[in-house]
């Protein structure tokens, strides 16, 4: 990104006016509530990302710099060891006060001493201090998605099933599944940004080879019609089907749909950000832990595919750079923001691969761990993705909750195995032949 005032100046508003339109539909009581220890309240997204740039930015570059508030730094940090101490996240719902409206003066007070901060610094303090900056707004897109996955989740467990906005995701047919097949060979995987200088986050870097097998994917995303042939085929009941690990806790916890599946009176719901509505068969499964996806790529009798396969496809089919790079201020629930608020069918077969970007984050078959030659930048900055290179699964693609402008085909998302909160889903891979169609 240019170190030019006024482009900051204006992504800076276009991002942060983007986090309040957000949360613009919920109630104060909405944004404090924390309904499971990986859920986060509203206000705690908001306030953190607020604390990011306090933190990072204004406490190193601010004439006569002091906190908006002493204790803040104490509960809005998240997991950043060389920063201090912090509150634990697990009783985030706890702190009833500050509140929302007090989030949000808080908020503004940083706005304002972060606009000042750019109109008087130096050029060359400028440049260096850009990427930091930069950084801030990707860290705010990802916790805009998170905020919206954690709402979705505070409101599935209130019985008035309450909306949160938009209409619900109707229509719309996935088509039959089809393949695309690469002929793999020595391929290049991750970001290089000295090609047209666009932002990263170190954990997709550096640029490296992998050699691929000839290998094929699927041309969409698993619906929740074939789930259900799934779920009918005792898929949930069928211990080699699934992961030791898996197994263990499909069965400790009761699992025998989706997460978000709620069966009335012998008829599948599925709660969305949209209410609560039956079971649409053309839509694609989603809220499925990579244990899930997993077994169920051994049922169909394929796999998964894996992070490098993932992103070589995605470069061949030139979507690398959906959704631009700029997250311009949208109406909340517009067709233009958000869309749907919910992954959409697939469509009719195209030719080449479908849903890649902007339904369902994508399980893959590969354990979140450094590229060869990854290091971690300096100072706290540093604690960002290194830290958690252990016990991760990566994603790929982005999903309905991303923001515009978020994600691109280098980009890498990590969660437990376990984890059925974030809007995942599956595509399935399988081994290509000697000869296939696509280099």
């Amino acid at each position: 990104m240019s170190a030019d005032v006024t482009t900051l100046q204006t992504r800076y508003d276009e991002v942060r006016a983007y986090t309040e339109q957000l949360a613009a539909p919920l109630s104060p009581e909405d944004q404090t509530v924390q309904s499971m220890p990986d859920v986060s309240p509203t206000k705690w997204h908001r306030a953190h990302v607020t604390w990011f740039f306090e933190t990072f930015v204004l406490a190193e570059n601010e004439q006569r710099f002091a906190p908006y508030q002493d204790q803040y730094w104490f509960l809005f940090n998240s997991y950043y060891e060389a920063i201090g101490p912090r509150y634990a996240r697990p009783l985030r719902g706890v702190i009833s006060r500050p509140g929302a409206h007090d989030v949000g003066l808080y908020r503004s007070n940083v706005d304002d001493r972060m606009r000042e901060l750019l109109e008087t610094l130096d050029e060359g303090t400028l440049t260096k201090l850009a990427p930091t900056i930069e950084l801030g707004f990707h860290h705010e897109q990802q916790h805009q998605e998170l905020l919206l996955m954690d709402i979705k989740h505070v409101l599935s467990l209130n019985p008035l099933r309450p909306v949160y906005a938009g209409r619900p995701t109707t229509g719309g047919v996935s088509g039959p599944l089809g393949w695309q097949e690469y002929d793999g060979g020595l391929v290049e995987i991750g970001h290089d940004g000295s090609r047209d200088g666009s932002f990263c986050f170190d954990n997709e870097l550096p640029v490296h080879q992998q050699f691929l097998q000839p290998f094929r994917l699927a041309d969409r995303l698993v619906t929740n019609g074939e789930w259900q042939a799934f779920m009918a085929d005792g898929g949930y009941r069928r211990p080699e089907l699934w992961l030791s690990d898996g197994w263990a806790r499909i069965n400790a916890e009761g699992w025998r749909a989706p997460f978000y599946w709620i069966e009335q009176d012998g008829v599948w719901l599925e709660h969305t950000l949209t209410g609560t509505w039956p079971v649409d068969p053309e839509l694609p499964a989603c809220h499925l832990s990579h244990y899930e996806a997993d077994a169920y790529a051994t049922w169909a009798g394929k796999r998964l595919p894996t992070e490098a396969e993932w992103e070589h496809a995605a470069r061949l089919e030139d979507e690398g750079s959906v959704g631009g790079t700029s997250t311009g201020p949208v109406d909340v629930g517009s067709a233009e923001g958000r869309r749907s608020w919910h992954p959409r069918a697939a469509g009719a077969p195209t030719g080449a691969l479908r849903q890649l970007f902007g339904e369902c984050w994508e399980w893959t078959a590969s354990a979140y761990l450094p590229y060869p030659g990854f290091h971690p930048a300096d100072g706290a900055i540093g604690e960002y993705n290194g830290k958690f290179m252990s016990g991760q699964m990566v994603l790929r693609g982005g999903c309905a909750l991303t923001p515009p402008g978020h994600a691109r085909a280098s980009y890498r998302n990590f969660f437990p195995p376990g984890a059925r909160w974030p809007l995942t889903g599956v595509r399935l891979a399988d081994d290509g032949a000697t000869r296939a169609g696509r280099a």
